[in-house]
């Protein structure tokens, strides 16, 4: 089965679909920004991972002068917190939940789906994984931050308080200052959920020790 909600790079394993990785890109990427990286895990045929790297829409963004481009909300500020999109937001996660909803169609349990994004994307895995009905195998959030923090449910009363959490984040972020990824942190623990903190020294973006510990964490949760 393809995705059907959005266009989207697709991966499957050469051994039977046990669990999907949902990998949502970032502001003006697409789903070719991460698919390279299943090569780089080398876990997809040893789990049975299907990976759905979804293409955001083209959408003007208004912090950009109005320029057509990927993003899954509008950015509509400098002020990190006041800028984002909420519709926007609702909207994506609409759709990426649909997207879940879809892979469980496809007989793979909520417990083996993974909801993973960088910047924007992540902002979206947390909003689409934290309110999804069934608690799923993890989120795995990856240089983002968290806007919506009046809106989202606690751990209370998502009933999600044992969902597996990775966030990764740059020390010299200069898109989301690492501060503003620390105070998400803290706001997602003090709502009670679980987070396993990760801190590197990188700008927004990847580097090889994240890939390492994304590796053994999906392997934990996908097992």
């Amino acid at each position: 089965m393809l995705a059907t909600r959005l266009p989207a790079i697709i991966s499957n394993p050469n051994t039977p679909i046990r669990c999907s990785v949902i990998w949502l890109h970032g502001l003006g990427a697409n789903g070719n920004d991460f698919a390279p990286i299943v090569s780089e895990l080398g876990i997809q045929d040893e789990l049975g991972i299907r990976f759905v790297f979804p293409h955001a829409p083209s959408i003007a963004v208004t912090i950009n002068g109005g320029a057509v481009m990927p993003a899954w909300y509008d950015i509509t500020e400098m002020d990190l917190m006041k800028r984002a999109d909420n519709a926007g937001i609702v909207s994506s996660s609409k759709t990426i939940t649909d997207m879940i909803n879809d892979e469980i169609a496809t007989g793979i349990e909520p417990s083996k789906i993974v909801i993973a994004g960088f910047s924007q994307g992540g902002v979206i895995a947390f909003d689409a994984g934290l309110r999804f009905p069934e608690t799923l195998a993890g989120i795995m959030a990856l240089s983002t931050y968290i806007p919506m923090q009046d809106t989202l449910p606690t751990a209370e009363q998502s009933g999600h308080a044992k969902i597996p959490i990775f966030y990764g984040h740059g020390d010299f972020d200069p898109v989301i200052p690492i501060e503003q990824a620390d105070s998400s942190r803290r706001f997602l623990e003090a709502s009670g959920y679980c987070v396993d903190w990760y801190a590197y020294p990188m700008e927004h973006s990847v580097c090889p020790q994240e890939i390492h510990h994304i590796k053994d964490w999906l392997t934990t949760v996908l097992s």
